[in-house]
């Protein structure tokens, strides 16, 4: 974290950063109604997705929805990191975040224990557990048809696992397909995230800065500008604010401003159009 940006800025950290504190984060009515919903279907467990574009807030919306459900009493959140992995890794990677040795050359045991783990825990004490898989565009069949055995039990009438699925366009063809139709069948709640309004993303970047400390940080114009310009992209209006407060940090300026807007940014069309040239 840059010391000199926090103090010549005033702010409590970096607020067009990813790694912004997810309680400060911009949370939009869609994505709120999401979190309520599967706040209130993890006791019965089942699937749930996200799709969306890059940039439209998939992976903010499961980073939100971490938070709440990490706040609920007897729910444990997993997070699977590497979605493409192939099923032995799978297996491995789900032990590890329930805590169940498994063997990934024994299905059929590990798969068994984790299930007997669940079931004994729901039953004891309410254990509700969670499995979060974001980019799951990239998992492979294989994987998503176990993940289906695995969360259900009592010949698919009892769901002992909430599993939350967030990836692009690619992820809602894979699911419609024949051979993960099983899957596709069982979802129960969806958010699609898609481009916005630029008054929408006004409402953003005035809630980020307000929660980082500054909300005067950029100019009333330049704040208009930059919603215009992100082409409805919460990512792109958080990548060119960065590159703004970057620039304003190394001139040392007191506040960022349209002109600076149109520096940084001409600077890069022509650079651009000089590639294209050559």
């Amino acid at each position: 974290m840059n010391k000199k940006m926090l103090a010549l800025y005033s702010l409590k950290y970096n607020p067009f950063s990813s790694e912004a504190p997810t309680q400060d984060m911009f949370v939009s009515p869609e994505i709120d109604s999401f979190c309520w919903r599967i706040e209130h279907q993890v006791g019965e467990g089942g699937f749930a997705c996200v799709i969306g574009d890059p940039g439209t807030g998939k992976s903010v919306a499961l980073r939100i929805l971490a938070e709440r459900l990490g706040a609920m009493r007897d729910v444990t959140v997993g997070i699977l990191t590497r979605p493409q992995a192939i099923v032995a890794d799978f297996y491995r990677e789900l032990g590890d975040i329930f805590g169940v040795a498994l063997s990934p050359h024994n299905r059929w045991a590990g798969a068994k224990a984790l299930r007997e783990k669940w079931l004994a825990h729901i039953d004891a004490a309410l254990y509700r557990p969670v499995l979060l898989i974001d980019e799951a565009q990239e998992m492979n069949n294989a994987a998503f048809s176990e993940l289906r055995l695995l969360s259900s039990a009592h010949l698919d009438a009892r769901s002992i696992l909430t599993v939350v699925l967030a990836g692009d366009g690619r992820l809602a063809t894979k699911l419609s397909a024949p051979d993960l139709l099983p899957i596709g069948s069982r979802i129960r709640t969806r958010l699609r995230t898609e481009y916005t309004t630029p008054a929408q993303l006004r409402k953003c970047l005035t809630h980020v800065l307000s929660q980082a400390g500054n909300p005067s940080l950029i100019s009333p114009d330049l704040a208009a500008t930059l919603c215009e310009h992100a082409a409805g992209n919460y990512r792109v209006l958080m990548n060119m604010a960065n590159e703004l407060l970057s620039t304003a940090l190394q001139r040392e300026l007191e506040q960022i401003d349209e002109k600076l807007f149109f520096e940084v940014f001409a600077i890069e069309s022509k650079s651009a159009v000089g590639r294209k040239t050559k």
